[in-house]
């Protein structure tokens, strides 16, 4: 009887799986995160930050340019001497200028402008890094909502099963209203959290979707990873420290931008330095005269001799720039270091405790598995369901602590600013 009730629970409850892509093929791990260089808007902003500073770096490095201009004027006039009468006075003039030495204003702007062209090819990095992550997360996601899904299919088929035995008990006079009420309000509490589970099914999809910039285009079936990087051995905090300073995305980010500032500074006072540049020209005049050059060249010396306000204003600007953004590496810094320490104790505690506390669970929960198959085979229990349901609770435990563990090492790699295994060959100090 309890088996003929369990084959129909497996039919009707077929009709709550989520209708998936069936032409999609399975999704792995490896395939998800080589979407992190995709043109994702993330990305796209990043690359366009990266491609403005490398105009500035060139229009900073124009200024010592050779520039060719064309003069030309159409006039006419009365000379005070002569005929009184009205002639033609047209000029054409080609002129060549090229900068020869400014004392360090070009060379002070054009290091600034490299110095941010690093800043954004490291922001560039860093961000492929939160996408990797930010993927990596969501692809997880998908896969406990599809774990947590089976896991509530089983114990609402058992709730189902134990409500319609309720009924039929009841109808025979053999249990109370109030036994079969808190029966039915059980499954309908377990189908309401089978029916989010659906929703979740959905929406981690479409959230994998759209970090993959592939909106739209939902998997139908993911890869279950091994994450062979779980176990690596780790140094200690006081040895990643150090390098977390020194190759933390964001921190370069900084130190770059710091680098910019100073020379900033250093091109905003070269401002009132001379400036000495070669002009060579040559014309022709439909009036000609002896004042008039037909061919000239020379050097020209412009050298500031008072220019106000503007060259300290420029100077504390530059300054302020600066403190602003030593203010900002020295927070990050502290920031860096907080969620490196955090992360690390996550990685130990996962490792020490959580994980073998879920597996200690998890056989558990086998042996119970095995010890209902014989109660039901002799049938003197009917909890079978429910052992089974448990195995999925369990697996889907195990399975949320590994993805944890998983993506931990992920942000710690992101915030060292290396790959776990050049972590794993530093000498191992003390654990946090």
């Amino acid at each position: 009887m309890l088996r003929a009730r369990a084959w129909v629970m497996a039919v009707l409850l077929g009709a709550y799986l989520p209708p998936v892509p069936a032409e999609a093929a399975p999704l792995t791990l490896e395939e998800a995160l080589a979407t992190a260089d995709a043109p994702h808007p993330q990305n796209r902003i990043a690359a366009a930050e990266l491609a403005m500073a490398r105009a500035d770096e060139t229009l900073a490095a124009s200024r010592n340019d050779l520039t060719v201009n064309f003069s030309g004027a159409l006039r006419s006039g009365r000379p005070t001497l002569g005929p009184d009468r009205w002639t033609a006075d047209n000029e054409g003039r080609l002129t060549l200028s090229k900068p020869l030495y400014d004392f360090g204003r070009t060379a002070r702007s054009v290091d600034a402008a490299r110095a941010e062209v690093m800043a954004r090819q490291e922001q560039l990095l860093n961000v492929r890094d939160q996408r990797r992550i930010a993927i990596m997360a969501r692809f997880f996601e998908v896969l406990l909502a599809d774990m947590r899904y089976t896991a509530d299919n089983e114990y609402m088929a058992v709730a189902y099963v134990s409500w319609d035995d309720g009924r039929k008990r009841f109808e025979a006079g053999e249990l109370p209203r109030a036994e079969l009420a808190r029966l039915e309000s059980r499954y309908q509490e377990i189908k309401l959290r089978h029916d989010e589970d659906e929703r979740q099914e959905r929406l981690t999809r479409e959230r994998l979707a759209d970090a993959m910039n592939q909106p739209g285009q939902l998997a139908a079936e993911l890869v279950r990873p091994k994450l062979a990087d779980n176990d690596i051995s780790l140094p200690g905090y006081d040895q990643l420290l150090p390098v977390a300073f020194a190759h933390n995305r964001g921190i370069r980010v900084l130190d770059a931008r710091v680098a910019a500032a100073r020379q900033h500074i250093a091109a905003a006072r070269a401002e009132g330095n001379p400036r000495v540049d070669l002009e060579v020209s040559g014309g022709d005049f439909s009036r000609r005269t002896v004042s008039r050059d037909y061919a000239s060249g020379g050097l020209v010396v412009t050298w500031p001799l008072y220019t106000g306000r503007e060259i300290d204003a420029r100077v504390a600007r530059a300054r302020a720039e600066e403190e602003k953004l030593l203010a900002e590496r020295e927070a990050l810094r502290r920031s860096v270091a907080d969620a490196l320490l955090d992360t690390l104790t996550e990685i130990a505690w996962l490792r020490a405790s959580a994980l073998p506390a879920a597996h200690q669970a998890g056989q558990y929960r086998d042996l119970a598995l095995e010890r209902a198959r014989a109660e039901y085979d002799m049938e003197y229990r009917t909890n079978l369901g429910n052992a089974m349901a448990d195995i999925q609770a369990a697996s889907l435990l195990r399975a949320e602590l590994e993805y944890r563990l998983a993506l931990a090492l992920a942000r710690l790699s992101a915030l060292t600013g290396q790959s776990l295994a050049a972590s794993a060959a530093m000498p191992e100090g003390d654990k946090p």
